[in-house]
C-alpha cells in the first residue's frame, strides 16, 4: 500500500523496517471502502513500507470487489475471527524489524495509527492497546451513547483491549504463538499472554479507532453484542 523511505526505530528498541496490518472481514461490503481508505492515509504518515491485508472470511457479499490492486486479498473459509487474524499475520514476514497491527473492517483509523504505534515501540513498548469510540449512534436507541460512555473509561489507565486497536512486535507475536482460533475475545486472549510473558504494553490513548454501532454482530459476545446487551438492559430498566 505504502512505500516508504528511511527505517524507523522501534519494536523494542530495535529498527522497523516495515509494517503490516491484518483486517478480518465477514460480509463488510457496508464499512470496509471506508476501512481501507483510513488505514491508506495513516500508512502515509510513517517512513516504512505498509502492508495490508484483508482476510475475506466466508463472504457472500462484495467485500472482495472492494480490495484494491495493492492490498492483499486473502479469502479463507474459517467463520473464526481469530483464525482469520492469524491466517493474515502469518503472511507477514517474521523476526526483528516487523510491526503488526489489526483493526476491524467496520472501522477507520485516525492519521496518526500507525505513527502513533511506532512512537510507542520507539519507547520500548512491545504491545500498544489502544482505545475505540463510536461517532454514528443512529442504529441505536438514544440512551445508549450515555450509558456506554459511563461504563466506558478511554482516558489514561484504561485497560481495554480490541482488536480493533492493536499492535504489536512480530516477535512478540511470534514468542506468544499468535492468534489463537477462537471466534471471540482472541485480542483479549493473545494480550493476557503477552502480560503473563512480562511484555511491555502501552495502554495507548493516543489514536483512538472509530467503530460502528451496527446492531448486526459477526462474533459473538464481540462489541456490537455488548451495545446491544447493553440496550436491552436499559430496555429493562425503563420497564421495569
Amino acid at each position: 500500500m505504502h512505500e516508504g523511505g528511511a527505517a524507523d526505530e522501534g519494536a523494542a528498541g530495535g529498527v522497523v523496517v516495515g509494517v503490516t496490518v491484518v483486517v478480518p472481514a465477514h460480509n463488510e461490503e457496508q464499512y470496509l471502502g471506508a476501512c481501507l481508505a483510513s488505514l491508506r492515509l495513516a500508512a502515509r504518515q510513517v517512513a516504512v513500507p505498509v502492508e495490508v491485508v484483508v482476510v475475506l472470511d466466508a463472504c457472500s457479499d462484495d467485500s472482495a470487489a472492494l480490495v484494491p490492486a495493492d492490498v492483499t486479498a486473502l479469502t479463507v473459509a474459517v467463520g473464526n475471527v481469530g483464525a482469520a487474524r492469524a491466517a493474515g499475520f502469518a503472511l507477514a514476514q517474521p523476526g526483528p524489524g516487523r510491526w503488526l497491527a489489526t483493526t476491524d473492517a467496520d472501522c477507520e483509523v485516525p492519521l496518526t495509527w500507525l505513527a502513533d504505534q511506532l512512537a510507542a515501540a520507539r519507547l520500548g513498548a512491545d504491545v500498544v492497546a489502544g482505545t475505540v469510540e463510536v461517532l454514528d449512534w443512529s442504529a441505536r436507541h438514544p440512551s445508549l451513547p450515555p450509558a456506554f460512555s459511563a461504563l466506558y473509561t478511554p482516558g489514561a489507565g484504561h485497560r481495554h483491549i480490541h482488536g480493533a486497536n492493536l499492535g504489536l512486535s512480530a516477535v512478540t507475536y511470534q514468542l506468544m504463538g499468535g492468534f489463537r482460533p477462537l471466534r471471540v475475545h482472541e485480542d483479549v486472549d493473545l494480550v493476557d499472554r503477552c502480560l503473563s510473558a512480562g511484555a511491555s504494553i502501552c495502554w495507548s490513548v493516543a489514536a483512538p479507532v472509530i467503530t460502528s454501532a451496527r446492531v448486526s454482530t459477526r462474533t459473538p459476545h464481540g462489541f456490537s453484542s455488548h451495545l446491544s446487551a447493553l440496550e436491552l438492559s436499559l430496555s429493562e430498566g425503563d420497564v421495569a
